[in-house]
């Protein structure tokens, strides 16, 4: 029997490795955003400082493995059988849900998923004990550490608020006062922000970084005898000031001598300072729980009690981690850091939704951040009156950008100044500090996340063109926390009934089903991120006739194999009645509309970009995105309908009806070949004319299919059927027509280059 304990430790220690990764993909956000955002740094060495950062807070956080032992619960009131249990069914869910979030690329908090799993585990587990016994529930506070939980979830609750609004209050001040051209400002005035912002995130350093290391208990001779958590309470106000003296000195020096940005050294040393906070903090999140497994194991294995009487009071004690543990963590931690796509991922999140550019929103707006985005317009409004006009003008004129907007456009533009990269990093610095100093619980990925959205707001990054999606983006972050704490109690408590009631076996089935699962996600993944770029529409880089012809190109050659893959789809789906295959052809029309619609809502820029270089070119790509806009339109008309029929379970089309539709779609497929064919041989007449030629003899065979089925209207049984099958034709010979309308423009064209 003992076997099985040391089998489940074993199992819990290799499902630590899969939570550190899932882990650190997911917690990138908190210390990447604001040095990748800014482009201020290489990416090189944002990866050098995060790393040395992971990898010094790794190592200074066994003091806050105490969490996972005795936070939530009361290991007293448990038995080393009922605690294993709990430990198992808690790293589990918290795999399985990490690694959802990070397939989603959604940003999540680690804290709340281990704080509402350990909950969810501890409170049914409780509530066996209960009802095997008293079947009294108010003794559940015997088991759970009520107070303690109460705590930290207020706590991550309320440092959402304040972390949006102090982190929109200081940008809005710190872009008022300093504007866009903040780097041609006195280079006093640039020492005072450096030396504000160093001092803050130093002063994080210091109380994140010490406060876990074994020198935090030791007094000096040289601190009166006290120990350096004690002389710096003790002593707040002076070693404030005088760090504040330092670091603005030194921001002078490397400004003046050096003649060093300042703001990268911010951007550097925060993104140093945030990383080593989430190691430090986060790391319990995720060996906290197979560490204290491994401490219980030792506890029972060496008692020679029965597991299920020998109480577990013993985690009750502080017991320090061992050092390989932490070492072994952190090694983890930073090839993860280096290696994973989906950090990357849940970090593209963060950026698109504070990006000062004109992006591809990712979120759709919805009635309550339409509901939002008119109330803050409207407060916006409310205090602008307020003042003089000649006041509100000169406010407007400091958060006015100086760089022509249509240069934003640039793929390698920043997401964001580094003054507003450098407040990102600074302001959640101090407020993870004063939680710390405080003893207040918090989530990093909450106060990091949230004070980049409330600086995105107050920068006004957040325009009338995008702040309904990026608020809307906001509101499902958020609310995919909530999803986290909820799903976290429910899924995890249902594990460890399964455990308790199926024992070893039920733990092998529920990490077989949890593997594949994560498997078919990491799949799905890597198959969507080389897939990401095919069939793509993009809009053209260059500035010459010549060149904006020849780019438009694969455009049209993937319109033209989308729409035929698109239309095969939904004949095959209606011919066989087949729900699923519909479903997708729907889903590819409208994401092909929503590439088309991406083009045309940027023909601002690209009209910006090429200026008066080439007039003809312009309209001549303005009319190739109407003509594709079109062709589209009719094909979202065709997959919707025939999902429509078949979904709303209507007759399916008739063997006629289907041998017809077949019929047109193999007429129309060399049509689509060859179109594509034409495509790609540069300028071919020839190529161009087999396609032409063929524009009458479909026209007269979708008009002979619409002629039979009129002649067929006797014997007909059901106007659903009849609508769809018509319906269908009569699109079909406006797709036709489009779809030849294209080649005809891009013909037209092609053959002035020539002469």
């Amino acid at each position: 029997m003992e076997n099985i304990y040391l089998y489940i430790v074993i199992l819990l220690s290799l499902l630590a490795i899969g939570d550190l990764i899932v882990g650190v993909s997911n917690d990138a956000v908190n210390f990447l955003n604001s040095a990748i955002g800014s482009k201020a740094i290489s990416f090189r060495n944002i990866m050098i400082f995060a790393s040395l950062g992971i990898a010094l807070g790794a190592l200074f956080s066994s003091g806050m493995m105490e969490v996972a032992r005795k936070g939530i619960f009361n290991p007293g009131a448990f038995n080393f059988e009922e605690i294993i249990y709990i430990f198992m069914a808690v790293m589990m869910t918290d795999v399985l849900l990490l690694d959802f979030f990070n397939t989603l690329g959604m940003p999540t908090s680690t804290t709340v998923s281990i704080v509402f799993e350990l909950l969810g585990a501890a409170v049914v587990m409780s509530l066996i004990k209960i009802f095997s016994d008293s079947g009294n529930l108010m003794e559940l506070s015997t088991f759970i550490n009520t107070e303690k939980a109460t705590q930290i979830i207020l706590g991550i609750l309320l440092s959402v608020f304040i972390a949006f609004t102090i982190g929109a209050v200081v940008q809005w001040v710190s872009r008022a006062l300093l504007t866009h051209d903040f780097l041609q400002k006195s280079k006093l005035i640039n020492s005072l922000f450096g030396g504000l912002s160093l001092a803050a995130i130093s002063n994080f350093i210091l109380i994140k970084g010490i406060k876990g290391t074994p020198y935090a208990g030791i007094e000096f001779d040289t601190l009166d005898g006290l120990t350096i958590n004690a002389f710096l309470e003790a002593n707040t106000f002076l070693v404030n000031l005088f760090s504040l003296l330092f670091w603005y000195l030194f921001s002078y020096f490397l400004m003046r001598v050096l003649r060093v940005d300042i703001y990268k050294v911010i951007i550097g040393v925060g993104t140093f300072a945030l990383a080593l906070a989430f190691a430090g903090n986060d790391l319990v999140n995720f060996i906290g729980v197979p560490v204290a497994a491994y401490q219980s194991y030792e506890a029972w294995a060496s008692s020679g009690i029965a597991a299920n009487e020998f109480s577990m009071s013993v985690l009750s004690n502080k017991v320090p981690t061992p050092t390989i543990f932490l070492l072994g963590s952190g090694l983890i931690m930073v090839l993860t850091l280096w290696f994973s796509s989906k950090a990357k991922k849940v970090v593209k999140t963060s950026l698109d939704l504070s990006d000062q550019n004109d992006i591809k929103e990712r979120f759709r707006p919805n009635f309550l951040s339409r509901l939002l985005v008119r109330f803050f317009v409207g407060l916006n409004q409310y205090f602008s009156n307020l003042f003089p006009a000649g006041i509100s003008n000169k406010i407007s004129g400091s958060f006015e950008m100086t760089v022509d907007r249509s240069a934003l456009k640039n793929p390698d533009a920043p997401s964001f100044d580094t003054l507003r990269a450098s407040i990102n990093l600074t302001v959640a610095a101090i407020l993870i500090s004063i939680a710390t100093s405080l003893k207040l619980p918090l989530s990093t990925t909450y106060v990091t996340f949230m004070v980049t959205m409330g600086t995105s707001l107050a920068d006004r990054a957040w325009g009338t063109d995008s702040a309904v999606y990026r608020v809307a983006g906001v509101i499902n972050v958020i609310g995919g926390w909530f999803f986290t704490a909820l799903s976290a109690f429910l899924v995890c408590g249902g594990i460890v009934y399964l455990i308790h009631w199926g024992g070893f076996t039920a733990i092998l089935l529920i990490l077989g089903v949890i593997l594949f699962l994560i498997t078919r996600n990491f799949i799905n993944h890597r198959r969507e991120s080389k897939e990401m770029l095919k069939g793509r529409l993009f809009s053209p880089q260059s500035d010459s006739y010549r060149g904006i012809i020849e780019e438009s190109v694969m455009n049209i050659s993937n319109v033209i194999g989308n729409t035929y893959e698109i239309y095969a789809s939904t004949i095959r789906g209606l011919s066989n009645n087949d729900l699923r295959t519909l479903s997708n052809a729907k889903k590819n029309a409208d994401e092909l509309f929503v590439e088309v619609n991406d083009m045309k809502n940027n023909i601002y820029y690209f009209l910006k970009r090429i200026k008066k270089t080439s007039v003809p070119a312009s309209r001549f790509y303005i009319s190739l995105l109407g003509i594709m806009s079109d062709l589209i339109e009719d094909l979202i008309y065709i997959s919707n309908e025939s999902f429509k029929h078949i979904n709303n379970n209507h007759k399916p089309l008739k063997p006629q009806q289907i041998s017809d539709l077949n019929e047109i779609f193999e007429s129309l497929s060399s049509v689509f070949k060859e179109g594509i064919e034409a495509f790609n041989v540069k300028f071919s007449d020839k190529e161009f004319n087999d396609v032409l030629i063929q524009k009458k003899d479909n026209y007269d065979l979708l008009n002979q299919k619409i002629d039979d089925q009129i002649l067929r209207i006797e014997t007909e049984t059901s106007p659903k059927n009849t609508a769809l099958y018509f319906n269908i034709l009569i699109r079909t010979k406006d797709l036709i027509l489009h779809k030849f309308d294209l080649v005809e423009e891009f013909y037209r064209v092609s053959k002035k280059l020539k002469y």
